[in-house]
């Protein structure tokens, strides 16, 4: 297994006396999207920020693309889009990314070509002349998204990428992630918006305090949540044979008042550990909704695992 990242102990305590990050762990594989989650202040940003030199860890062993944290000839072979990125009021978008082409020291030819193309990919290309104080926040973001690109970086760090994007711009961004995990780049993202990490992330970490409290990939993570949920129309509950057989298998039962339906939940992964289950319910009488697989969440194991790791 190629790792693109390979931390322990990273520790930061802010002079303010804020511990940020307490001796973190963490494994990140080669060409993946990996996707970095937490509650405000659990040290996604300051753990991005270590690796990428712009803040000084108190202790951080570990590695970035086979090199040592900070070793210059890694930081080359990154990208970086910051939280709240800021750009020069005067620049224009093809600009900016001239800008960013001429740091990372392309040539002008190779520059020129790089910029055309990523403002092409980024959505961007109508715009390349506009400044970014004309543009909505979403906007911004792509051109943030558009200049960690600049490089052709193995490793791309997006902090909050889809701060302030709207639906139809959103799909466009992951789209954008993963036609890079496709090319096998390796994209590392912070962010909140748990439901579009759930379509796009191969494997996660749950960051609680500065420590990493979850990490796996979300099929490792959620095997154990899977289950088989039953609706049935009615009252179902004083059925007594069907919640014997429900409870028998584990189950739970459950009568929601307001849409009028008993809601059965089994835990299991099988199909026929549940087919005694949904014979009963037609052999009593009962009118079958649906029987469908479900399992945890993101957004219900990242509960799950901050409340549990915040303790009573």
């Amino acid at each position: 297994m190629s790792l693109a990242l390979d931390l322990t102990n990273v520790s930061k305590t802010y002079p303010n006396g804020v511990q940020a990050l307490d001796g973190l762990s963490m494994k990140v594989e080669q060409g993946i999207v990996f996707g970095l989650l937490g509650p405000n202040g659990a040290g996604k940003s300051t753990l991005v920020k270590v690796l990428m030199t712009l803040v000084r860890p108190d202790s951080c062993d570990g590695r970035l693309l086979d090199r040592p944290v900070g070793d210059p000839s890694q930081l080359r072979r990154t990208g970086y889009l910051p939280e709240n990125a800021a750009w020069p009021a005067h620049l224009s978008a093809e600009q900016i990314l001239r800008l960013a082409g001429s740091l990372r020291g392309l040539s002008s030819r190779e520059n020129k070509r790089q910029t055309a193309a990523i403002l092409e990919t980024t959505g961007l290309e109508a715009w390349k002349n506009d400044r970014p104080a004309v543009f909505s926040k979403g906007m911004r973001q792509r051109l943030g998204l558009a200049w960690a690109l600049m490089g052709d970086p193995d490793l791309i760090f997006l902090d909050e990428p889809l701060d302030g994007v709207d639906p139809i711009g959103r799909k466009e961004v992951r789209d954008i992630i993963l036609d890079l995990r496709d090319r096998g780049k390796t994209v590392f993202v912070n962010s909140h918006v748990l439901g579009e990490l759930e379509l796009m992330c191969d494997s996660v970490a749950i960051l609680s305090r500065g420590r990493v409290v979850r990490q796996g990939t979300l099929d490792s993570l959620t095997r154990e949540s899977f289950r088989y949920d039953i609706e049935v129309a009615g009252n179902a509950l004083g059925d007594q044979q069907l919640v014997d057989l429900v409870h028998q298998l584990g189950g739970e039962l459950a009568m929601d008042p307001e849409s009028g339906v008993t809601r059965i939940t089994i835990p299991t992964r099988r199909p026929h550990l549940i087919q005694p289950v949904v014979d009963e319910i037609r052999r009593r009488g009962h009118l079958l909704i649906s029987a469908s697989p479900a399992r945890q969440s993101l957004e219900e194991l990242f509960l799950e695992a901050v409340t549990t790791a915040r303790g009573p």
